[in-house]
């Protein structure tokens, strides 16, 4: 089917695909979507996250691979986002329905936004040609690199989405997402309002911690018992506050090249390591240091302009009890919630915004939301590969 016999159909199905910074693996979304821009309508369907590898993972985790194994990686996360497209082909089935499109937003290996410092870049590795061969399905990904070209900051490419999701007439919400680097977005009632920015370190870092003092052989602290168990090191936090993108003001975005384990903790951990800390101690402080980023920013960013009527919970972090325990302290008098309490999964929505993409790419519907990145002008943003 093309794109134009595509656009005419009523309802489409779509399978959304992400790799988050934590590098986890795929999550794989099926949506069943109607419509285009303020008139969308989202139907979720199904999600699953297909865990990556250990050599994949280890491979994705590191920040120095060279140029055969950087090409070798875009092909073999072409393989695993296929996988996962064809996990959700049989959920479909199982639906009755066929899918009609993957958006992929890719694995994000770098990203180093506009910052009036010489021109912008970016890298999205999972090759589209390889997910569109194995499904038998069109492919529309590298969303970012069209906002970027029109002066934008191509991150975060979830806002237009999370205003698609969760906007109402009558309240303004902050959706704060701990995925692998946390951001919020003010969804307000119109899509020319919303604003969206990274606030830093998320839990790529808090997974990276016990990554880095495991050698690679335990992935991560999930659900936040090692923190619990831990206590804060001062002057460890005071140096993860320092870096200079927590207090530049948006728009701003980041990436794993900035806030991965590897650029942001590894010399900080190494030289602390023997100092009689545990890494129950380490846990504590950096998921410390990533709730603080978070108070913070909205203290600053969010608080003196918009009056926010709840805060969504959305991401992976949404199972770290002390990271959020932190942040609800951090910010009293709200009204808290998750996405699931809105039918989405806390882990999808990532996903689901990918599919959500591929959908406005196909009804050519600029997603770019510029009051977010300060792009230059609203644009269709994507690449087909049919």
């Amino acid at each position: 089917m093309n794109i134009d016999a595509l656009r005419r159909k009523e309802t489409r199905f779509v399978i959304g695909l992400v790799s988050d910074p934590a590098c986890e693996g795929v999550d794989a979304a099926l949506v069943r979507l109607k419509g285009s821009g303020p008139s969308l309508q989202v139907k979720f369907i199904a999600h699953e996250l297909r865990p990556y590898s250990p050599g994949l993972r280890t491979r994705l985790s590191g920040t120095r691979l060279g140029l055969r194994e950087l090409a070798l990686t875009h092909f073999d996360l072409g393989d695993a986002f296929a996988a996962a497209a064809q996990m959700m082909m049989k959920h479909a089935d199982d639906e009755g329905v066929k899918p009609d499109i993957v958006g992929s937003l890719g694995h994000n290996s770098a990203h180093v936004p506009p910052r009036g410092e010489g021109e912008p870049g970016e890298l999205n590795l999972a090759e589209s040609a390889v997910i569109a061969e194995q499904t038998g399905l069109p492919v529309v990904d590298q969303f970012s690199a069209r906002d970027m070209a029109a002066g934008g900051q191509g991150a975060p490419m979830q806002a237009y989405a999370e205003w698609a999701l969760f906007h109402r007439t009558e309240r303004t919400s902050l959706i704060l997402h701990l995925g692998g680097l946390a951001h919020m977005t003010v969804v307000e009632p119109a899509l020319d309002n919303v604003i969206s920015f990274h606030t830093g370190p998320g839990m790529a870092a808090i997974d990276g911690v016990v990554q880095l003092m495991t050698g690679g052989t335990h992935s991560g602290d999930p659900s936040g018992k090692l923190a619990s168990r831990g206590v804060v090191i001062d002057e460890l936090l005071d140096l993860l506050l320092e870096s200079p993108f927590l207090s530049r003001v948006p728009p701003k975005s980041t990436g794993r090249n900035e806030f991965g384990p590897e650029a942001y903790l590894r010399d900080a951990i190494m030289e602390r390591k023997d100092r009689m800390h545990s890494m129950e101690d380490f846990c504590a402080t950096v998921s410390t240091a990533v709730a603080f980023s978070i108070i913070r920013a909205y203290a600053r960013f969010v608080k003196p302009r918009h009056s926010i009527d709840r805060v969504i919970f959305s991401g992976a972090g949404v199972k770290h009890t002390p990271l959020v325990e932190s942040i609800k302290k951090g910010l009293p008098g709200m009204v808290f919630r998750t996405s699931l309490d809105y039918g989405l999964p806390t882990g999808a929505i990532a996903a689901v915004s990918a599919a959500i993409l591929a959908n406005e790419f196909v009804c050519g519907t600029p997603a770019n939301a510029p009051s977010a990145t300060y792009a230059r002008h609203p644009v269709i943003l994507g690449k087909l590969t049919p």
